[in-house]
């Protein structure tokens, strides 16, 4: 027997949840096939087997583990198992081959209804006559069926719909274990409140320019890069020359002692269904617009995936956060620690604004900077962001963070 133990993701990391396993127990599993996926407090991880063979599992989905503590056991002197194509061909030409039958009452009965809805003919029936949305009807029938009275208390009380997992006028309260990564982030969250003198200001951009360049090079760039033109990659560059002028805004606090960076290791928040995550773009500031946009995209997938090494979630100088993409018009980001600031990104609404006198209709966007006081004064951190909105509205001056004009001028 080989034995599968849980393998060590970092040195303040002493224990992991067991997600899934990938692959049933007693199942035969091929060297290197992944297992299992596990959960760090701030990453998840696959497991893969060592050897071929026979797969003992020994632990349960959701129990928590120590790191080196074993998972399951391989019997690599199993022998694989024959695949039996010839039977499944001959089950498959068995199916192809049997002879036309008549629906049965039932089968002719659920034809009202999409294929995968149960219902009996007379509820079906009627959702067909009045047109009921299925996803409105509780089904109190065996197996889920719907009934003709869960039709019938469908129509009689229409916008009335109960939660997903209870009926109408419940009192149902459910519990639900917390996971490692959850658990982080209230940690960390409650953490960031309580140890840093938050404050943030505020300041809004006008996006006409930086949708226009967008417009006018959207499909060139896609067909020199092979990614699209977000918006990710002007907010990131801005916020990389920004920093270089405002060091105390990429700093953070250790001890008695500043830690300056010479560079811009950016964070993304990312929203995934098991939680928020926060991968890091490494030396923004050297990077271009097309490597910037393909490493969003793959942080990003990797987030949504549960893919990401816990290399990937440490050791950002900065972060930014886009909660427009939910609607979000105007937020207060909580500071990243041990980062000292985080850039909170808002939806783009047109808003008339006064250009010369005279009223526009202009796509603006609130940006929200929320910074640690104890090393950010007021006066740089509402430098920093007017520095930003300043390189969102001209997106010339990111490619070398001054004016051309200027620049020739010498001024």
């Amino acid at each position: 027997m080989i034995e599968i133990k849980v393998p060590s993701v970092g040195e303040s990391i002493s224990e992991v949840t067991l997600l899934k396993w990938t692959k049933k127990e007693g199942s035969y599993v091929e060297r290197d096939e992944v297992i299992a996926e596990l959960e760090s407090e701030k990453a998840t991880f696959e497991v893969n087997a060592e050897q071929s063979g026979i797969l003992k599992q020994l632990i349960n989905e959701g129990d928590t583990i120590a790191i080196g503590s074993v998972l399951a056991q391989i019997d690599e002197t199993a022998e694989k198992p024959a695949v039996t194509e010839k039977l499944k061909d001959t089950n498959n030409k068995k199916e192809e081959h049997k002879p036309n039958q008549p629906p049965t009452t039932n089968q002719a009965a659920v034809t009202a209804v999409a294929n995968d809805i149960k219902a009996t003919p007379v509820a079906s029936a009627i959702i067909a006559d009045k047109k009921v949305d299925v996803n409105k009807i509780e089904a109190s029938g065996f197996g889920g069926k719907i009934l003709k009275n869960d039709v019938l208390e469908a129509l009689t009380n229409p916008g009335k719909k109960a939660f997903e997992n209870a009926t109408l006028f419940s009192r149902n309260v459910r519990k639900e274990r917390m996971s490692n990564l959850r658990k982080t982030i209230s940690r960390r969250l409650v953490e960031a409140k309580n140890t840093t003198a938050m404050l943030t200001t505020f300041n809004e951009v006008d996006m006409s320019a930086i949708m226009e360049v967008r417009k006018a090079y959207k499909d060139k760039f896609k067909e020199a890069h092979g990614v699209n033109l977000g918006f990710m990659s002007f907010f990131t560059k801005a916020c990389a020359i920004a920093l270089n002028e405002w060091p105390s805004v990429n700093a953070y606090i250790d001890g008695d002692e500043l830690l300056y960076h010479d560079y811009a290791d950016i964070s993304i928040a990312v929203s995934t269904p098991r939680g928020l995550t926060v991968p890091v773009i490494r030396n923004v500031e050297s990077l271009s617009m097309a490597d910037i946009e393909k490493k969003v995209i793959e942080l990003a997938t990797k987030a949504r995936d549960s893919k990401l090494t816990a290399d990937e979630l440490t050791g950002g100088t900065f972060t930014i956060t886009n909660g427009g993409v939910f609607g979000s018009l105007m937020s207060t980001p909580i500071i990243n620690i041990p980062q000292s600031a985080i850039l909170g990104m808002h939806k783009i609404q047109e808003r008339p604004m006064a250009i010369n006198g005279k009223v526009e209709i202009k796509p603006m966007m609130y940006l929200a900077l929320s910074y640690d006081h104890r090393i950010i004064d007021g006066r740089e951190s509402v430098s920093f962001l007017v520095r930003v909105k300043e390189l969102l509205e001209n997106p010339a001056l990111l490619l070398i963070g001054k004016d051309p004009v200027k620049t020739l001028l010498e001024l």
